[in-house]
């Protein structure tokens, strides 16, 4: 039996389940998808997907076809929309043998589509981000009139933002709506629901605020955080006055300190970012980072703690707008840097 790794990553369902109600209802009239990709911000596809789709969730993004591919058994691949499309034939073959739906980003992908399948399939506009999708002007374009377009999507560059920019994109999405018979229209991601209702159309893809995330201020409060990652204490050391920690010497004892070794570092998504400003938790006390975050281990001063000993486990705090102020990491990057040594 392979041995428990010292690193957990916790996933609080109930809290998860929360959010995707939540955002549901913040979408109005519009339903709320659920985007899955990059393994659910690094929380675990399967067990996201699962959990959702048992609560009532119909729609499900990822990236690639072979995202897809790690849901297999979970849910049903007609709710799975490939959101890359397909980017080479192998893609097509495995997509359309597997029952996938892809979103076509470009006449050549369309091109491939029909050529190779023909199906239903979801159509991605660009409006103004500059990205993948399918410029406007080719809306008119023979083979796009040919697609059995379930939903047509756009994306929103700025959402997080008030920026004149999300009303000519809404503008924009709004003309192509005209253009593409749908069965579904999709704009809004997290941040893009708490817009207004000219945003939903009748699909929205929350990300990052179903996992915790607040991309705008009115969502705090809204949404709660579901990853709950945790390390083990190695080893514990008493630091004499004077002692330092860790690589090149950063932090020097000011007094005796007991302190822990955390089966924790840069590696595991814990970037040296947090060096000297960062914090783990334990039953609520505060355990501060001392030194230069190394590769796979951290040291934390337990002052606060004192009864902590080798093999306790502490928590590191992820509050995310929070750790991302301390951190200067985006809220989508302190979810999708948590490594693969934590048993999810």
């Amino acid at each position: 039996m392979t041995p428990e790794p010292p690193l957990r990553l916790h996933l609080d369902s109930e809290a998860l389940v929360a959010n995707w109600q939540r955002l549901d209802a913040l979408s109005g009239k519009a339903r709320a998808g659920a985007a899955v990709k990059a393994d659910a911000y690094g929380l675990g596809a399967r067990r996201v997907a699962k959990v959702l789709a048992d609560a009532g969730c119909r729609d499900f993004f990822v990236a690639y076809a072979g995202e897809a591919a790690e849901l297999d058994g979970v849910i049903d691949p007609a709710a799975i929309r490939v959101l890359h499309g397909p980017l080479s034939d192998d893609d097509t073959a495995y997509m359309k043998q597997a029952g996938l739906r892809p979103t076509i980003n470009s006449l050549a992908q369309a091109a491939r589509w029909l050529k190779a399948v023909g199906g239903a399939c979801d159509l991605m506009v660009d409006t103004g981000i500059n990205r993948l999708g399918l410029p406007m002007e080719d809306l008119g374009n023979e083979l796009v009139g040919r697609l059995n377009v379930c939903t047509m999507m756009s994306h929103l560059a700025s959402a997080d933002e008030d920026s004149p920019l999300n009303a000519q994109q809404c503008a924009r999405w709004t003309e192509a709506r005209a253009a593409v018979q749908a069965r579904d229209y999709s704009l809004a991601n997290s941040a893009g629901i708490v817009l207004g209702a000219e945003y939903h159309g009748t699909l929205t893809r929350p990300g990052l605020a179903l996992y915790g995330g607040v991309p705008r201020a009115e969502l705090t409060g809204e949404v709660a955080s579901v990853a709950k990652p945790a390390a083990m204490i190695m080893q514990v050391r008493d630091l004499s006055a004077g002692d330092t920690v860790g690589y090149n010497a950063t932090f020097t004892a000011p007094r005796p300190m007991r302190v822990g070794v955390v089966a924790l570092g840069y590696a595991d998504g814990f970037l040296r970012c947090w060096s000297g400003k960062g914090m783990l938790r334990s039953n609520g006390c505060e355990l501060p980072v001392l030194g230069r975050v190394s590769m796979d281990m951290t040291v934390i001063d337990l002052s606060a703690a004192p009864t902590l000993s080798e093999g306790d486990w502490v928590e590191m705090d992820y509050d995310l707008p929070q750790a991302s102020h301390v951190s200067g990491l985006s809220q989508y990057e302190l979810l999708t840097l948590l490594g693969r040594r934590f048993s999810r």
